[in-house]
């Protein structure tokens, strides 16, 4: 049975409340759950304690061979309990593929306009050499 840490939602309309559970990978978001082993209040200020864990039932988990989900971890991470691998999009600023089409063209037409200019000054200056 795959199981994972992940968020399992509560409170009402507009005011989130989420429970830190360990699930079957299979169950629904807010179904059937093993264990619950912590909670995330987001409506609390940044600097109050707006994360509870337990920590040697989450350790325990991880044990059993539990996968955190990526915002879990990054609640482990901060408490101190797993490491989380920073990660590197470097594509992500990149134009897409037609964006980086057109700026190729664009380029190529300055240069050629760049050529011909550089042409006819070099023949205008033959010209007025004769």
């Amino acid at each position: 049975m795959p199981l994972k840490m992940r968020l399992a939602r509560a409170g009402s309309k507009k005011r989130p409340y989420y429970h830190i559970v360990v699930a079957d990978a299979r169950s629904p978001r807010d179904g059937r759950f093993v264990e619950s082993i912590g909670s995330w209040n987001p409506m609390l200020p940044k600097d109050a304690e707006r994360v509870t864990l337990q920590e040697d039932r989450v350790k325990h988990w991880l044990g059993e061979g539990a996968q955190p989900t990526d915002r879990v971890l990054r609640f482990l991470d901060k408490a101190g309990i797993v490491n989380r691998p920073a990660r590197e999009n470097l594509t992500k600023g990149l134009p897409g593929k037609k964006a980086q089409e057109r700026e190729a063209e664009r380029k190529q037409r300055e240069e050629d306009a760049r050529a011909a200019a550089e042409q006819a000054a070099a023949e205008k200056a033959e010209g007025a050499a004769e």
